[in-house]
């Protein structure tokens, strides 16, 4: 898979994922959010950036992630009575993948 295809993939993920636990609406190039407020879609990246994979990562059920000593991540999460697994060397895209799967969304 290339690079752009791979990008264009996890926008729409990340956009799907938005949907689905924080309500968001999804706008050509804007999230619509509760209240009315927006935000521009290529800031919210939960595969890149922490602190929008632990947005989501907050509406999961329950959650565990570990780190072992060779810098890898891992990450279990429990959502709708469903079970997500991933693990990687990128925190966010671990946990990301991880809840993504637990929900069913194809990777």
């Amino acid at each position: 898979m290339t690079q752009a295809a791979r990008t264009t993939n996890e926008d729409e993920l990340a956009a799907r994922l938005a949907e689905r636990l924080l309500g968001w609406r999804i706008g050509p190039d804007r999230f619509i959010k509760p209240g009315r407020s927006w935000s521009p879609r290529s800031r919210f990246r939960p595969f890149e950036k922490l602190a929008d994979s632990f947005q989501l990562l907050d509406r999961a059920d329950s959650f565990s992630v570990t780190s072992t000593h060779r810098g890898r991540y891992i990450a279990e999460v429990h959502s709708g009575g469903r079970r997500g697994e991933a693990c990687g060397e990128q925190m966010a895209r671990v946990i990301t993948t991880a809840l993504a799967r637990a929900l069913g969304m194809e990777i």
